[in-house]
């Protein structure tokens, strides 16, 4: 009987590059003037982006493009989410037995919070050209700045699997 190692190492290989975008456009905006600059067209993806902290699932808006022709995969994901509970204050006045709404910031990589997007590419060859990209992403009016981020920056790295 053969016996069949795997090596971890195998699985640990990242294959996608990550483009941080600060920009004070919705994402649907973001994503609008992208596809005029880029030759790709994102839409938005019904599934959004879950994750799980401190109790709480949080989801983010996501818009997705699959090029068929380079086999390339495109996320724009945002960074930034709100997260309302509702909290009883029990208090002998007026406002007494209130619920109170509470607002609280989320981030898909709590890493980078001034980061308002990010631009995944998954399966990229040598034939895309990730700087071109982010110059290009640089000349959209509205975007303050795009860069590249490096892999070890990234302590969450679990938040970018979907």
């Amino acid at each position: 009987m053969a016996i069949h190692k795997l090596d971890i190492g195998d699985f640990d290989e990242i294959d996608y590059y990550l483009i941080a975008i600060r920009t004070s456009l919705e994402n649907y905006r973001l994503a609008y003037f992208i596809n005029n600059r880029l030759p790709i067209n994102l839409s938005m993806s019904k599934d959004e982006v879950q994750v799980h902290s401190n109790g709480s699932c949080t989801q983010f808006s996501r818009f997705y493009f699959h090029d068929e022709e380079n086999d390339v995969d495109w996320n724009l994901i945002q960074n930034t989410n709100e997260v309302f509970q509702q909290k009883s204050e029990t208090a002998f006045d007026l406002f007494s037995d209130s619920l109170i709404e509470v607002a609280t910031k989320v981030y898909l990589l709590p890493e980078f919070k001034k980061v308002d997007y990010f631009l995944k590419i998954e399966n990229l060859d040598d034939t895309i050209d990730v700087e071109k990209i982010k110059q290009t992403l640089n000349t959209i009016e509205e975007v303050e700045t795009a860069y590249a981020v490096e892999m070890n920056q990234i302590k969450s790295k679990n938040n970018l699997i979907f």
